[in-house]
């Protein structure tokens, strides 16, 4: 069949990755794609925000199935525009319903979807400008450090931690008042703060029956250390070694089958990814089955440092479990991984997340061993590889443990070479170090 996946970041080229790997598929489009993607299928320049330009090549082309990477077409309700269109509604569209996507597009309602279905989160409430006052009382009912979700989409960026209440409440005022984040902070969840170890996982549903694919963990501060500005994601890793069977187990039970059936009693219509991503709160390195999961934040989509180490862990025929899906026919599917351990290290240009130069020229050095991922990357007339982007570059290892997948990772990033080339040093450091205390 003929697919189009939209994006242009190391998400969609991990996921084309995939895809070019199937059967089933005879040709395979990406809007817009990179210099990455362009090397396993065909670039086209769509805004993929532009439903009727996108529905209009999907019939000239005759696509089969859409693949929407990006959270911001599921938000804006592309998969509703296919389902309204007489010429587009046989179309298979992995992505869910507007209704749906409001599990990321909107804090507030995701947060009440999870009281409602009795899914373990943090203690939360919802102000607005004209509440700001009862916000800032909230905050003082806390313990520090004290959380601030924007609303609305915010690329990644408007989540906020503050150590101290005079910190929080000035924040608090920036996003409501003078809108920090646009329209995306015109609400503000402010959220108990929860301490144990972050971890995403990652849920493929028809909306009835789901598969859970490996889990991840992601690093999203620029600094090492896990200190300074939050990014996009600087690395990942999967699987998480502290997620055993019986800590899988609590995760599926009290917050995967209850989001998915909570989705389906809804009547929800859900055809995609839930990104789930999770606080590990009381784990004990020596006991495999402590812990206690809660979630943090869904996301309708696969996640964008993580897909880049689990979709290469992935055996199984990726286009013939996305049919299954569209279809509603997951519950016959069957998922086969790689045991091994998959490690990403992301190269990103100097001076992200804040103002970055583009443009610079890219020397890829070679190396068999792993996989390149292009997340920003372009060519020019020349046909010279070029930064275009904040986040370049991620190389990505399979190897038997995770201190050998990120040898590998390690060593290819060092081969790769442009002008102002940053990346953190530790990925992955506070997993060993935790299996060691184990």
């Amino acid at each position: 069949m003929n697919i189009l996946l939209l994006g242009s970041g190391g998400r969609e080229h991990a996921i084309a990755y995939k895809i070019a790997q199937s059967e089933l598929c005879s040709q395979l489009y990406i809007a817009p794609g990179n210099a990455g993607t362009a090397s396993i299928g065909e670039n086209v320049s769509l805004d993929i925000n532009d439903f009727e330009s996108v529905g209009q090549f999907v019939i000239s082309h005759r696509v089969e199935m859409l693949v929407v990477g990006p959270e911001a077409p599921l938000v804006a309700g592309i998969a509703d525009y296919f389902a309204e269109q007489p010429l587009l509604r046989n179309t298979l569209v992995i992505g869910p319903s507007k209704q749906g996507a409001l599990l990321e597009g909107s804090k507030d309602y995701a947060k009440a979807f999870m009281q409602r279905h009795n899914i373990p989160t943090a203690r939360y409430q919802t102000f607005t400008e004209a509440t700001l006052a009862k916000g800032e009382k909230f905050l003082e009912t806390l313990q520090p450090p004290y959380v601030l979700k924007a609303d609305g989409l915010a690329a990644g960026k408007g989540v906020l931690i503050e150590p101290d209440l005079s910190t929080a409440k000035t924040h608090l005022r920036e996003m409501l008042c003078d809108h920090k984040f646009g329209d995306a902070s015109a609400s503000v969840v402010i959220e108990e703060y929860l301490s144990g170890i972050e971890m995403s996982v990652f849920v493929l549903t028809d909306g009835t029956h789901y598969l859970m694919l490996p889990s991840a963990k992601d690093y999203k501060r620029i600094g090492e250390g896990d200190i300074g500005l939050n990014t996009g994601g600087m690395g990942s890793v999967s699987p998480v070694p502290f997620a055993s069977k019986a800590f899988m187990k609590k995760v599926e039970d009290r917050i995967v089958k209850p989001t998915v059936r909570g989705l389906r009693d809804e009547k929800i219509p859900y055809c995609g990814f839930i990104f789930i991503g999770l606080m590990c709160c009381g784990i004990n390195p020596a006991d495999p089955a402590s812990g206690d999961p809660y979630v943090i934040e869904y996301n309708v989509r696969m996640g964008d440092p993580e897909t880049e180490s689990v979709f290469p862990r992935i055996k199984s025929d990726i286009v013939h479990l996305f049919e299954n899906a569209a279809h509603g026919n997951l519950d016959g599917c069957t998922l086969e991984i790689d045991p091994r351990t998959a490690a990403c290290v992301m190269m990103v240009a100097g001076g992200y997340p804040e103002s970055y130069k583009k443009g610079d020229v890219i020397n890829l050095g070679t190396d068999d061993e792993t996989i390149v991922f292009h997340c920003g990357t372009k060519r020019d007339s020349e046909g010279r590889l070029l930064t275009n982007g904040g986040r370049v570059i991620c190389a990505t290892a399979l190897a038997p443990s995770l201190p050998e997948a990120l040898l590998k990772s390690y060593n290819r990033s060092q081969t790769i070479e442009w002008n102002g080339k940053y990346y953190r040093r530790d990925i992955g450091q506070d997993l060993l170090k935790l299996m060691q205390e184990s």
